[in-house]
């Protein structure tokens, strides 16, 4: 590429080996990465979220499975967002967390409730024997606008969200939450907290990351409507 060519333009793809995927038993998943990692700033990455993206630290990948499209990418439009009964009752359950902004910095309180969470909802996932040097390369690595939102009861940490704030929304990369509280949907009032955040913010779109209608661990993510879903390179209603 010309050397005064626009970064993007310079951005290449390639396909990774196969690999187990997390979410389907028995099948293999492939991802396409986008490099070199220092040129996707800002600007290359909202690009890049738009068509599909999303990022693990420095790592900016899609899926790219043979033979299978169940990862779907998905928005919420927050502007049109209503919460449904179950999602207020979850409102009202969680209404005295209180939330803070920080930078991404190593902090062993997150840490340790990072540990917990791997332990009790993904163990044998392979992140649950995460030491401190893979949990900040996972979370704490970051060329975009992005911070962590700590989340307290009565003064005890109970949930952190790392988010990155792209031109036309906010995209949450990576929540957990402290597992001995599963019945209060810490989950779930995380993305019903962030729709409200984004609309504060004048910002049209919430990334959720990838829908796969066919795994537990994603299907939450259709209940957040009105949700957009990328297929064939076009956003539409899902």
């Amino acid at each position: 590429m010309h050397p005064t060519e626009p970064p993007f333009l310079r951005i290449q793809f390639y396909l990774t080996a196969p690999y187990p995927c997390s979410y389907l038993d028995g099948w293999e998943a492939r991802s396409q990465v986008a490099t070199p990692a220092h040129l996707i700033g800002p600007a290359a990455y909202s690009r890049l979220i738009q068509a599909g993206f999303r990022r693990s630290g420095h790592y900016t990948y899609r899926p790219h499975c043979n033979g299978c499209k169940r990862c779907v990418p998905v928005r919420v439009r927050v502007e049109e967002f209503s919460a449904n009964r179950s999602q207020r009752r979850c409102q009202m359950l969680n209404h005295a967390l209180v939330v803070a902004s920080q930078e991404l910095v190593f902090d062993a309180e997150h840490f340790d409730l990072y540990r917990r969470y791997q332990s009790m909802r993904h163990a044998g996932g392979g992140m649950d024997q995460d030491d401190s040097d893979q949990y900040s390369q996972f979370l704490l690595s970051s060329q975009v606008k992005s911070n962590l939102l700590e989340f307290r009861l009565d003064g005890k940490l109970v949930m952190v969200s790392l988010i990155d704030q792209v031109q036309d929304g906010l995209s949450a990369v990576y929540t957990f939450f402290e597992p001995e509280l599963s019945k209060r949907g810490l989950g779930t009032y995380s993305v019903l907290w962030l729709i409200d955040y984004a609309r504060k913010l004048g910002l049209p779109y919430l990334y959720l990351g990838y829908w796969i209608k066919d795994s537990r661990k994603m299907a939450y993510k259709s209940n957040f409507r009105p949700l957009e879903v990328l297929r064939d390179n076009e956003w539409t209603v899902l």
